[in-house]
């Protein structure tokens, strides 16, 4: 087994502004070779931490490191060793994209140059065009090429599909991503900032929900899609309120109910079996499904 320290290890951390509490005591490990999915609402706390990962911010509270090195004392040794896309990117608007893929070459002591002509040819981008003819989207790709290019051994992302059409999107998750962790499986870690969690479905291996600042849910993706359960019921006739106890979510819409819920599913089942119920079916929940969810779950994990 590896000793090798995780690759990112967040313990107790905390970031305010004012009186606002951005990040509250989170805790979370990475593990090299680990696509991680850090999920959240929009003013969760996503991107306050990824800003803390990256020395962008000191926290106030609690313990950073990256690859075991702290990111304020070996913030050179840490950067080099990772590529970061913000939710918002930008260029010098006077350089073109050849002269901005050159810049950022020059920082690095690998690029992978076929790489950087697949990604250009992928995308449809032109090389003599300039920063500032760019549309948002455009700036995204480029950002993107940027990160991937010098093969780094973790990739932090904060809502990188943002600006992407839907096509652009879903090529770039499953071809891209998916590629650059293919070329060295063990050790190149994604961590991916997102709220738009079905474009990541098939690509996560772990994941955190963070509301409000805090942890709502960390576990692994596929033991999460074993634990939590969408259970579908039609009964003979309009059953009376049904009084279910440790689940998530009951709606009913006449002779049908559905149910979600994270324990005992096969009692569940036997239950709703001996109520009359012409037909009990169960699935397993998307990542999304469960975030959307954590609303419910928040008060069941409490």
């Amino acid at each position: 087994m590896s000793s090798a320290p995780p690759v990112i290890d967040i313990q107790d951390l905390s970031q305010s502004y004012g009186r606002l509490d951005a990040v509250r005591g989170l805790s979370l490990k990475v593990q090299p070779g680990r696509c991680y999915g850090f999920f959240g609402r929009n003013g969760a706390g996503k991107t306050t931490t990824v800003k803390c990962l990256m020395n962008l911010l000191r926290p106030q509270g609690g313990k950073v490191r990256v690859f075991g090195l702290d990111p304020q004392r070996d913030e050179v040794r840490v950067k080099s060793r990772l590529s970061y896309v913000p939710d918002a990117v930008a260029f010098y608007p006077w350089m073109s994209v050849r002269e901005s893929l050159d810049y950022h070459a020059s920082f690095r002591t690998h690029w992978n140059r076929g790489l950087e002509a697949d990604l250009l040819k992928r995308f449809g981008l032109a090389e003599k065009q300039k920063a500032n003819s760019m549309s948002k989207g455009q700036r995204t790709q480029l950002a993107l090429i940027a990160a991937i290019c010098p093969e780094p051994e973790l990739l932090i992302l904060d809502e990188p599909t943002s600006g992407l059409d839907p096509i652009v999107r879903r090529e770039f998750i499953q071809t891209v991503i998916g590629a650059y962790q293919a070329g060295d499986p063990d050790n190149r870690t994604v961590f991916v900032s997102t709220h738009l969690i079905s474009e990541f479905e098939g690509l996560i291996d772990e994941f955190t929900i963070i509301d409000q600042g805090k942890e709502l849910l960390c576990m692994e993706a596929d033991a999460a899609r074993e634990q939590f359960k969408r259970i579908s019921v039609r009964f003979q006739e309009v059953p009376e309120r049904l009084e279910l106890s440790e689940v998530l979510q009951v709606t009913q819409h006449g002779r049908e109910v559905e149910i979600l819920t994270d324990r005992n599913t096969d009692g569940l089942m036997a239950r709703l079996q001996s109520l009359h119920a012409e037909e009990v079916t169960s699935r397993s929940l998307t990542l999304e499904e469960i975030f959307v969810a954590s609303q419910n779950l928040r008060k069941v994990l409490a």
